[in-house]
């Protein structure tokens, strides 16, 4: 049975949590799904200081103890993963980014690509769409494979077509993630995804052997390997790759 978890950055069990619930039954639908509800509003979570701890010497050496861990334990054990959240000035809330600051090392050592990413976002008039992308490129660079979220208006009170609309999307946002989930393997990544690693690799082998990033790509081979894990590039993704490094020894030359 696939683990899929909801974290879900509103305080109020209200418009937010009603979408994932939508979400969650139209997943079940499909077959039989052990989902979690995360809201971090009920989890210690600090606000990062910025000291880059996390990025030069690695997140345990994070100068916060509290339950980051407990956090990531649940993605770790997870199958599928929700960030799910209304937007507050245009943005995610508070809560909702500091949980991503909490976790930006991952920018640099991207680490769940066994795990499917979807974004619900809810809204009153506008900015919603914003905020799902940001999410979805967040998604990505956590290493997630990321399917397209939902931006959902719910104003109050929504008219019968409205609300009809909205279990639509929801719908629609529910079947492209449970076909995500069920890939029995990592898809080919895009060309973009591809020249991502390939500058970042580049980048990280001329670092000093101190920072935690040289030792994290040693460590899982990224140094040698044509991605970040085992895949068929095909020849023209094979020879972009080349081209990809040619250009990123070209910057660090000339930084």
């Amino acid at each position: 049975m696939k683990k899929v978890t909801a974290f879900i950055g509103s305080p109020r069990k209200k418009a937010t949590y009603q979408a994932v619930q939508e979400f969650e039954k139209d997943l079940k639908q499909y077959a039989g799904i052990d989902f979690e509800y995360v809201f971090l509003k009920d989890y210690n979570l600090e606000y990062c200081r910025g000291c880059l701890s996390c990025f030069d010497k690695g997140e345990e050496n994070c100068p916060l103890h509290d339950d980051r861990d407990k956090l990531l334990e649940k993605i770790e054990h997870s199958d599928g993963v929700i960030f799910a959240t209304p937007i507050y000035a245009f943005q995610v809330p508070a809560r909702m980014k500091n949980f991503l600051d909490r976790f930006a090392y991952y920018y640099h050592r991207p680490k769940f690509f066994d795990k499917t990413f979807t974004a619900i976002v809810t809204q009153g008039f506008f900015g919603g769409k914003d905020v799902q992308k940001y999410l979805e490129v967040m998604g990505e660079n956590f290493g997630f494979q990321v399917t397209k979220g939902s931006c959902l208006t719910t104003l109050d009170p929504m008219t019968e077509n409205q609300q009809k609309k909205l279990i639509q999307e929801i719908k629609k946002a529910a079947a492209r993630f449970y076909k995500e989930l069920m890939r029995s393997s990592p898809p080919t990544p895009s060309l973009f995804r591809l020249m991502m690693f390939r500058m970042a690799r580049t980048n990280v082998m001329v670092l000093d052997k101190k920072y935690s990033d040289y030792h994290y790509f040693k460590d899982k081979g990224w140094f040698e390997n044509d991605y970040y894990y085992d895949t068929n590039l095909g020849l023209i993704k094979k020879l972009a790759g080349y081209l990809f490094d040619f250009l990123g020894r070209q910057m660090v030359k000339y930084k």
